[in-house]
């Protein structure tokens, strides 16, 4: 019989981190988990745990279980499905029946992974679909209840650090400053990232965020995903221009250099790498890390609007579960472009998974704990 889980719970210890907890197990019996402050004995006396990091979010549900290593951590075990959590949450304003059964299903699957893996320390979180429907918390309850799962719903504020531990190592490290964009499906997070060479060795680069209620999802559901015109994607591409001002408005007095550059996260950015390099099938190592021109972004955007519906559910990049949420995405980027015209787009196969484990591996004393504090 695989081990039950019993509760995470997360409690606010300050901006982007949160109280995570442990798992003591024993061969043969229910494990069961506790909130806690201190790490676990492998953290402690400088070996290290098995860490777990679950994302669930408005479109996806991902989980990554790693363990630190002097570089870094090494992924044991990872998990990704399309739930689509969020689904009609733009119109009803709550979480649909069917929605929550099918992220039933798949938090099942981690919390098994979990179990298997013989995880020490995890942190679950949910973000903007439970943040915003009505039924969130009720929800959040029966996850707990059913699978012993005790989501942390984190604000926006958490959300957007997170995403900048996860994947602000890609930033170029001679760019005075960085925009920083994760695409969701229910919000975006957009961040300044700035480099000042005299400041303190730890000291935060995050300058400036804000968090968009808009992403892929609720995009394509208001302006439409499958058929996508002209008209329509100008009008999308407008609506979240108008969304970025407050943003544009807060760091139009940040320096730019030469360097300057915009640094992406999501799977639209994925999706326009792996068009750009017409890869058969996915493959992150070809993504993840992967510079892009100006003129690249232009010409992969091109061809993706230029696409029909079944031409885009047809691309391995893309796929069905994808294909009518594709274009929102594009234009959610657009949007950033123009207010933010770079000569370079770096592209992240990585996020707020990998921000959680770092946090967990550098509270702990594992891993590489001289990394920058973001």
């Amino acid at each position: 019989m695989s081990p039950r889980a019993g509760s995470w719970s997360g409690a606010s210890q300050g901006i982007g981190l949160s109280q995570v907890s442990t798992w003591s197990s024993e061969p043969g019996v229910q494990a069961s988990f506790s909130s806690s402050d201190r790490p676990p004995a492998g953290a402690r006396n400088g070996r290290g745990g098995t860490y777990a990091a679950l994302d669930l979010g408005t479109n996806n549900c991902r989980l990554l279980v790693a363990r630190p290593t002097a570089e870094g951590f090494r992924v044991i075990d990872a998990f990704s499905r399309i739930v689509r959590l969020g689904e009609g949450l733009s119109l009803t304003g709550r979480l649909s029946e069917a929605a929550i059964t099918r992220t039933l299903e798949a938090l099942k699957v981690c919390r098994d992974k979990m179990a298997t893996r013989g995880v020490t320390r995890a942190r679950t979180i949910a973000t903007e679909a439970c943040r915003s429907a009505a039924n969130g918390p009720a929800f959040v309850a029966t996850v707990r209840e059913q699978l012993g799962i005790d989501l942390e719903i984190v604000d926006r504020e958490t959300e957007a650090h997170l995403a900048a531990a996860g994947v602000g190592d890609l930033a170029d490290k001679e760019a005075r400053s960085t925009v920083m964009f994760d695409i969701g499906g229910g919000s975006s997070e957009i961040i300044w990232l700035g480099f000042d060479p005299r400041a303190p060795r730890g000291a935060s680069r995050v300058k400036a965020w804000e968090s968009l209620r808009l992403g892929v999802v609720s995009l394509a559901e208001t302006f439409g995903g499958v058929d996508v015109s002209d008209e329509s994607f100008a009008s999308m591409t407008a609506y979240v221009s108008d969304a970025l001002a407050p943003f544009v408005a807060k760091v139009a007095n940040e320096a730019r250099c030469s360097r300057f550059h915009l640094l992406g996260t999501s799977g639209t950015v994925t999706t326009i790498a792996g068009v750009h390099l017409n890869l058969p099938r996915y493959d992150r190592r070809a993504v993840d890390g992967l510079w892009l021109g100006r003129a690249e972004v232009d010409e992969a955007i091109a061809r993706l609007r230029a696409m029909s519906y079944a031409e885009r559910a047809a691309n391995a990049c893309i796929g069905h579960e994808r294909a009518d949420l594709v274009l929102a995405g594009c234009a959610i980027l657009e949007a950033i472009r123009a207010h933010f015209p770079a000569e370079r787009l770096r592209i992240a196969d990585r996020g707020l998974r990998e921000g959680i484990l770092s946090h967990m591996m550098r509270d702990d004393g594992v891993g590489p704990h001289r990394r920058s504090r973001w």
